[in-house]
């Protein structure tokens, strides 16, 4: 193909723009990984030293040996949170005189959720500091009304969110579990 020469120097142009561009993206990108990378460090380095995990006695006792929360630099991590109600009883779980269960996954993730407020109220934050939020559902059937209570409390500014089918949870009637990543507040 012939090129003449005025289109090939503009190609070369558009080739030496694009390629300093897309350097530049790339030399920036690297940077400012490796300085979240250094500040992540540095955080992780003094929860070690200054932070234990916090076990709160107005909730129900862990089903072993991890705390509620824990902080870490301008972090707060929640660990896994059911509807269990600190006297071991269940939110969202109905028994009848014949023993018929009847779990509600509504109720359970609004309980879920209060809990979690409360867990992070006890630190000074609340769901607004949330920045990212696992959800673990025995039955992805269940997604739609977990949904729904979920868009009661957040919307599209809120926190990040992953949700995942697990095969069972500690306790057969748990249908959700959740645990969250907050950030303190200033």
């Amino acid at each position: 193909m012939h090129v003449n020469l005025k289109h090939r120097n503009k190609i070369r142009l558009l080739t030496v723009l694009f390629f300093k561009n897309n350097f530049c993206r790339y030399v920036k990108t690297r940077i400012f990984v490796h300085s979240l990378y250094i500040y992540a460090s540095n955080q992780t380095t003094k929860i070690v030293e200054d932070k234990a995990g916090i076990v709160l006695s107005d909730k129900a006792k862990p089903r072993g040996k991890y705390p509620h929360l824990k902080i870490a630099g301008p972090f707060i991590f929640v660990s896994g949170t059911s509807s269990r109600r600190a006297d071991n009883t269940f939110e969202g779980v109905e028994v009848d005189e014949m023993g018929t269960t009847n779990l509600d996954i509504r109720n359970q993730t609004k309980a879920v959720i209060e809990n979690i407020r409360s867990i992070l109220q006890s630190v000074g934050a609340d769901l607004e500091n949330i920045v990212d939020l696992t959800t673990f559902l025995v039955n992805m059937n269940d997604f739609g009304g977990y949904n729904e209570v979920y868009g009661q409390y957040f919307d599209y500014t809120g926190p990040t969110r992953t949700t995942v089918a697990v095969h069972q949870l500690p306790h057969p009637h748990l249908l959700i579990e959740i645990k969250v990543t907050a950030l303190l507040p200033k």
